[in-house]
């Protein structure tokens, strides 16, 4: 059965975003490193799941990377995987998606994301979508988590795992520091 693999930036006080959805701390941090740990991350599934929000930042922004001037080669190399792989966005009012290769599912239904877990193929990659993130860990249906914590506490804004329906109690697999100063921690989930 495929992995759900959810990775996302996080603040070192557990934050996707800040309180008016700012994530400039993200690009403080980000390095050569953190884009290579991306592009093996997609390199190793064939699916993204995603919600709505994240599809429409990903698919507003990555179909047209390959063609523009000035795209490092590692940053057309992850578009251009991005763009092959399958997606799949969750969302009740999407119904003509843009991007290539993509299905919507309406909701979440464990039966229907069990079904995509059962197809063929290589791990299902998840990006941000915090309310997918929810959902999915309320029904133990991630596999890993890989949180990329970015040192810097916020103090409030959108947190990854708020309004959980219970504690998710997770599993270390690893922990690697960057140089950048994020801490790439790997958890997996417990069903």
């Amino acid at each position: 059965m495929r992995k759900i693999v959810a990775t996302t930036w996080v603040t070192l006080d557990g934050y996707l975003a800040g309180p008016k959805d700012e994530m400039d701390f993200v690009g403080r941090y980000y390095d050569q490193s953190m884009g290579e740990y991306e592009t093996e991350l997609v390199r190793g599934g064939d699916t993204l799941l995603l919600g709505r929000v994240t599809y429409d930042s990903f698919a507003g922004a990555w179909p047209f990377v390959p063609d523009r001037e000035g795209v490092s080669d590692g940053e057309r190399t992850y578009a251009l995987l991005l763009n092959a792989m399958r997606k799949v966005v969750v969302s009740s009012t999407l119904t003509d998606p843009s991007w290539e290769h993509t299905d919507v599912l309406t909701d979440v239904r464990r039966e229907e994301i069990e079904a995509l877990k059962a197809e063929p193929g290589t791990d299902i990659i998840m990006y941000g979508s915090q309310s997918l993130v929810r959902q999915l860990t309320d029904l133990g249906l991630i596999d890993e988590y890989h949180l990329l914590v970015h040192p810097v506490a916020l103090g409030e804004g959108r947190s990854l795992f708020g309004g959980l329906a219970a504690s998710a109690d997770l599993v270390l697999d690893s922990a690697t520091p960057l140089p950048s100063g994020v801490l790439k921690l790997v958890y997996r989930g417990q069903p």
